[in-house]
């Protein structure tokens, strides 16, 4: 089972589906919506996602036709993408509160990374302050 929530707690929702593909994407979309490199998603079966509360303060954006994006309208968190004509949703991974430590299997959208991204710069040990 997994679990997911906004940051804020008014939103959250369960899917009864193993995370079997991890996916980071680079669209510029992406990186707009979520003001990172890039997103990091994994698909489930819309019959088998349910959300537990806050349904009512989600908001939408169709960020290309068909296409919506579902976030809390209290704290802005980006928490799954939908096509209603298809059988999956797209689970924003930051917002899983189940543990998952999964490969990410690909990347996509590479065509319009962010510049300043570098994947092969480490990170530190420590981070402090951050």
């Amino acid at each position: 089972m997994l679990n997911g929530s906004c940051l804020c707690g008014a939103v959250a929702y369960e899917a009864d589906a193993p995370v079997e593909r991890i996916v980071h994407c680079h669209c510029r979309t992406c990186r707009k919506t979520h003001g990172t490199a890039f997103s990091s998603v994994a698909a489930v079966s819309r019959d088998q996602f349910r959300w537990l509360r806050g349904e009512e303060v989600l908001g939408a954006i169709e960020s290309s036709p068909g296409k919506f994006r579902r976030f809390c309208s209290k704290c802005g968190s980006h928490v799954l993408a939908e096509r209603a004509t298809q059988p999956l949703v797209l689970l924003r991974l930051g917002c899983l509160d189940t543990e998952v430590r999964n490969v990410p299997q690909v990347h996509i959208w590479r065509s319009d990374a962010a510049p300043w991204y570098d994947p092969k710069i480490g990170l530190p040990e420590k981070q402090e302050g951050l």
